[in-house]
């Protein structure tokens, strides 16, 4: 049975698509190939390092060997399961700065200033902060967007320390001032993982004009330049399912370019090489790939006041239990509650790095650097100028895809990682943090010069797990744009494409937010109406910028 529309992917894009849709009174198919979020391994916020270290949730990407990383192979984790990655990330809540979307129109990509995107913003949020600019804020989305209740010593501390180094400190990074140390923001409500499932696909669901198709999406079917609908493999067999006006593909910055290549859109000579006939050239689907890198810089505290004593079997079925019967406590927390954006150097007109601050000295995949109790900040530059690419390894649908994001091949990404390090240690060692600070485990204090730093670096920097650019957004007159302003891919009917890979370029801090706003937007696009007025507010940008770093 056909629908209006088919959407690739329950991810973040796809279910704000999904509900938009259904809204409207249309009907929506959605494919997705993972399956239920339900569990405390996904909506226990405390469980975060789980899901995306578990084959059930997780596609299991790899990058190829990095090659300015000593051949260093990095997980590249996206969500296999609804609510796609917003259910196997760190929750965390970031808007972008408002430069960020400013530069994407400049790029071509008309309509997406932060002028345009900020009432989208404001329709998908439920904010629930008590002091910030309510002005830039929406109070009625599906989103909810808390804060964290900050009880544990460190987190003043890490803020403190920013306003004794000479930072301003903000009461609300997504509002009008983005620069500053201050409160982070969550996607948590009720102390459960608030994901787009949570917050769309679920009601969206309820309408009955929703329906969720189970399947690994092939190829799109394309017929006289128009796609009629997706070839899945469901149950063993493969079927096709018809869309009765257009097809939209929300499948990630790694799966959405390689289901376009599959299906006979993208750079000619290499779909002809993998006997992929070639029905659009798009040169540039599958390039731009960027992401967020960082280090986990750790330090040793002189207080047992981290979550190290949690950091063992009972203490961990403690948590998980006062969760499961009250849905309080330490499992409430992503623990990521305080944070900072910073200008690396004078000149730069707003944020660079962002740190995100632990009060444990731990590695996503749950490893921890060293027993005792820690701390930890992770940090790192917000716009590298290195690119990657996403390429098809065979044109078999099953095989994943040739991942690689080029990491640290331009020597501007090594200078602004040793300016990271340099600033963090100027910070921790402020008053603030002399109560809690034993030593610095990593990199450690006879870690000093540039060559040091940088094998350092090389060693142990990690993704941030923000992939995105891979089917870029611009003019239908550039050759290397993939879709056009309202999302359709050029060159093909009754095709589009919204999620993360259309960014022209990646946005300051985590990826999720900027997700669910292109699928907000790309949805009026999709029902012709007249978009949001823009709005007239304007971002704080530090009026020192020219002349001084803080």
């Amino acid at each position: 049975m056909s629908s209006d529309y088919v959407i690739v992917g329950a991810g973040s894009a796809g279910c704000a698509m999904a509900w938009r849709l259904a809204e409207a009174g249309r009907s929506v198919t959605v494919i997705e190939f993972g399956g239920s979020d339900a569990g405390p391994f996904i909506q226990m916020p405390g469980a975060l390092s789980y899901p995306m270290n578990m084959a059930r949730y997780d596609w299991g990407f790899q990058t190829e060997p990095e090659p300015h990383l000593g051949g260093r192979v990095l997980v590249t984790p996206r969500g296999k399961v609804i609510g796609g990655s917003s259910s196997i990330n760190g929750m965390v809540y970031v808007r972008g700065h408002a430069r960020d979307f400013d530069h994407w129109a400049g790029q071509g990509a008309h309509g997406w200033s932060y002028a345009d995107v900020l009432p989208y913003f404001r329709r998908m949020e439920h904010w629930h902060g008590d002091t910030g600019d309510g002005a830039y804020r929406g109070d009625s989305g599906p989103l909810h967007i808390t804060r964290g209740p900050r009880a544990n010593p460190l987190f003043n501390a890490f803020v403190e320390a920013g306003r004794q180094a000479g930072y301003p400190v903000t009461e609300d990074y997504n509002g009008r001032q983005q620069e500053g140390f201050g409160a982070m923001e969550a996607t948590i409500w009720n102390g459960q993982r608030w994901s787009a499932a949570n917050a769309y696909l679920k009601p969206a669901l309820k309408t009955g004009r929703v329906k969720v198709e189970k399947g690994f999406a092939r190829r799109v079917m394309i017929e006289n330049g128009r796609a009629t609908g997706v070839e899945i493999e469901q149950k063993g067999g493969i079927v096709v399912i018809p869309a009765r006006r257009e097809v939209i593909i929300a499948a990630s910055s790694i799966n959405s370019p390689k289901l376009l290549m599959l299906s006979g859109i993208g750079p000619g000579p290499h779909l002809h090489a993998h006997g992929i006939e070639v029905l659009a050239d798009r040169p540039g689907v599958g390039q731009n790939l960027q992401d967020h890198l960082e280090l986990y810089l750790q330090f040793a505290a002189s207080q047992p006041v981290t979550l190290y004593k949690y950091w063992n079997l009972w203490g961990k079925a403690l948590v998980g239990a006062q969760w499961l019967l009250t849905r309080k406590g330490i499992g409430a927390s992503n623990q990521f509650e305080s944070c900072a954006f910073i200008r690396s150097k004078p000149g730069v007109d707003y944020p660079d790095i962002q740190f995100h601050f632990l009060p444990i000295a731990v590695r996503y995949d749950g490893r921890a650097a060293a027993e005792g109790h820690g701390f930890q900040t992770h940090v790192g530059p917000m716009r590298s100028l290195s690119r990657g690419s996403v390429t098809l390894r065979s044109g078999d649908p099953r095989v994943p895809p040739r991942i690689l994001f080029n990491y640290m091949s331009h020597e501007a990404d090594w200078d602004d990682f040793r300016r990271c390090i340099r600033l963090t240690r100027e910070i921790v060692g402020q008053e603030a943090f002399r109560p809690f600070l034993r030593s610095e485990i990593q990199p450690g204090v006879n870690v000093q010069s540039d060559d040091e730093l940088n094998a350092f670096i090389k060693a142990h920097v990690e993704s941030a797990f923000h992939p995105c650019g891979t089917c870029r957004m611009g003019a239908a007159s550039d050759p290397m744009a993939v879709v056009d302003p309202e999302a359709r891919v050029i060159g093909v009917e009754g095709l589009r494409l919204a999620d993360s890979s259309i960014f022209p370029r990646v946005t300051n801090g985590n990826l999720n937010g900027p997700s669910i706003m292109t699928g907000e937007k790309a949805a009026d696009h999709i029902l012709g109406r007249q978009m949001l007025a823009p709005s007239n507010l304007e971002p704080w940008i530090n009026p020192g910028w020219q002349d001084s770093q803080r």
